[in-house]
């Protein structure tokens, strides 16, 4: 039986390479993003050109209510759930000196970053309890967390702040159902061409070419999709709660 695997933020970047890469490996994907199917037609598009079955839940993971939708329908329409990618992820939409921050935006940013991640991993637990093992495991979450979770950026600590927190999640998690069969990842990007960091593209350019990143590169959604996909197989399974930087050799301390 095909395996079934729900990737949040799924519409484009790194979330749509990495329902692709898991459909090509052979899942079943459900994508959830915010915005309409439509608005990213070309892509789902792709994916049936691929031969790949999905299902696109337009949703929000900061709402309650989205969140268990997401569950249901991927259960309905697939008969369960096997691995969840939680990607979705927002930055401030200003950055700002940590000193001058509002509380209106760490709140959005936590609430979908970190507090979103907390409870759907939450809601697809519950129903991958209900499930028989697959195999040698019962279910994988994976968290696409961020160099961020390490790395000070006072111009947008919110964002630091919620993947320092999604990194706690992964630890918990995997504390917390490596018993149950359930294993738990973390990938934390570096420098990823995505939307999300098109708009500071001069400033991490210059880095590049000053040698900050020994492979000196910008990475791709890809790059972070082949990660996840290992992960979801069955060739770690004496391993939990770890993460793995997928940031050009960024995390190097060097003289």
């Amino acid at each position: 039986m095909k395996k079934t695997a729900v990737i949040t933020g799924g519409s484009r970047g790194i979330g749509y390479a990495v329902a692709m890469g898991l459909g090509l490996d052979g899942f079943r994907v459900v994508l959830m993003a915010r915005n309409s199917a439509e608005s990213c037609r070309e892509n789902l598009e792709a994916l049936t050109a691929q031969g790949i079955e999905y299902l696109y839940v337009q949703g929000d993971i900061a709402v309650t209510g989205d969140r268990q939708r997401l569950v249901d329908q991927a259960v309905a329409q697939f008969g369960g759930i096997h691995v969840l990618v939680n990607n979705a992820g927002v930055a401030p939409q200003v950055r700002t000196d940590l000193l001058e921050m509002t509380e209106e935006s760490f709140d959005r940013v936590i609430g979908i970053n970190t507090k979103g991640n907390m409870f759907l991993t939450q809601a697809v637990v519950k129903q991958m309890l209900k499930q028989p093992m697959e195999g040698k495991k019962r279910g994988t979450v994976i968290n696409i967390s961020s160099c961020s979770a390490e790395v000070s950026s006072t111009g947008r600590g919110e964002y630091c702040v919620s993947k320092a927190g999604v990194a706690m999640l992964t630890t918990l998690y995997a504390d917390r159902l490596a018993g149950e069969g359930i294993l738990v990842h973390e990938v934390r990007p570096g420098v990823i061409a995505t939307d999300m960091t098109s708009t500071v593209q001069e400033k991490y350019d210059r880095l590049f070419e000053s040698g900050a990143f020994p492979i000196a590169r910008w990475g791709t959604p890809e790059d972070v999709a082949n990660a996840v996909s290992v992960f979801a197989g069955d060739d770690f399974l004496y391993t939990t709660g770890n993460y793995i930087d997928v940031d050009g050799g960024f995390h190097i301390k060097r003289l």
